[in-house]
């Protein structure tokens, strides 16, 4: 390459960053919509919603939470990738993005190259529960019961290839016990079925399970995380019950289309942390059990892609099919 050349491709490259940064400190100059995969009520979108309003206060335009339901989370994904690049859409992410490119093989994106991680939001263990008249206490006496019956006992999910099906192959495989899987269309429909006693088990999120805990209604064995939750002082921890491969965290991230400038993503990040991590984010994240991550873009794109690693080994383990 000549002098010349050189020259006009640094200049280009100048041309650009500075372009990039204008553009990010006029930013946002619309509504922002922050596209939630699932149906309201649940945690990604109590999360999106709780940061949406924060986030708003701090950058003067409004964050509008949208809804797009299907696909089992394909139809809001989708969206984003194929979004204008330039901040003004933003994505939920959680664990079911990262569980998707190993269990379904041929999406309409790719899932690791068509977005850029703003940062991981907050966190929440999951928790193993069971209806309270199955004759056990402690996870140990779970283990015991399925080991001495086995292929009687089950648990309950909200479908294939979903957190709740993921974290019951992963309590299998941890205490090596045999549990029959059952299927439900939706998070919903199985905890109702679990109050009633129609399945066994269930490995759902904290901030899920948390008001039928403190009901009774559920009765809770163990937390997936490496220490106890003060929000279940009395239940022990996977790692307190020699479980370490059962250690498995919920958590909620913002993702943008790939090609959204780093300045604006910076800012982005800059704006969803202090929201997250001022008093009143805090207090509201630990009302659903949640803690705040409020990580850096790298740091987030870093665990998407140690998930996406994690569930594809777990689906490929138990052989598990998509719908």
């Amino acid at each position: 390459m000549t002098i010349a050349r050189f020259l006009s491709v640094v200049a280009a490259a100048l041309s650009v960053a500075a372009g990039s940064t204008a553009f990010a400190q006029t930013f946002p100059a619309r509504p922002v919509t922050i596209v939630v995969p699932y149906a309201v009520g649940g945690t990604t979108n109590i999360v999106a919603r709780l940061a949406a309003n924060q986030v708003a206060n701090g950058l003067g335009q409004p964050f509008v939470v949208d809804n797009k339901l299907g696909g089992g989370g394909l139809i809001g994904w989708g969206t984003v990738a194929r979004a204008t690049p330039d901040g003004h859409t933003v994505l939920t992410t959680e664990m079911s993005f990262t569980i998707a490119p190993g269990l379904l093989p041929k999406m309409p994106f790719d899932a690791q190259k068509d977005f850029a991680h703003i940062t991981t939001a907050a966190s929440a263990p999951h928790v193993l529960v069971v209806h309270p008249g199955l004759p056990v206490k402690t996870v140990q006496d779970f283990i015991a019961l399925a080991k001495a019956k086995p292929g009687t006992m089950n648990y309950g999910s909200g479908g294939n290839g979903t957190n709740t099906h993921l974290g019951g192959e992963l309590f299998k495989s941890a205490a090596g016990i045999d549990l029959t899987h059952i299927p439900y269309k939706g998070a919903g429909a199985v905890l109702t079925d679990l109050m009633a006693g129609q399945v066994q088990a269930l490995v759902t999120s904290l901030p899920t399970a948390l008001p039928h805990i403190r009901s009774g209604k559920l009765r809770a064995l163990v937390v997936t995380s490496e220490a106890r939750s003060p929000l279940l002082p009395d239940v022990p921890s996977a790692k307190d019950v020699d479980l370490p491969s059962f250690v498995m965290d919920f958590w909620v991230g913002f993702a943008a289309p790939a090609g959204t400038p780093p300045p604006v993503v910076d800012k982005l990040n800059q704006a969803f942390v202090a929201a997250l991590n001022s008093g009143d984010g805090k207090r509201r994240l630990a009302e659903q059990g949640l803690t705040p991550v409020a990580n850096t873009p790298a740091q987030a794109s870093q665990l998407a892609a140690a998930e996406m690693k994690r569930w594809a080994g777990v689906v490929k383990s138990a052989n598990i099919k998509p719908d």
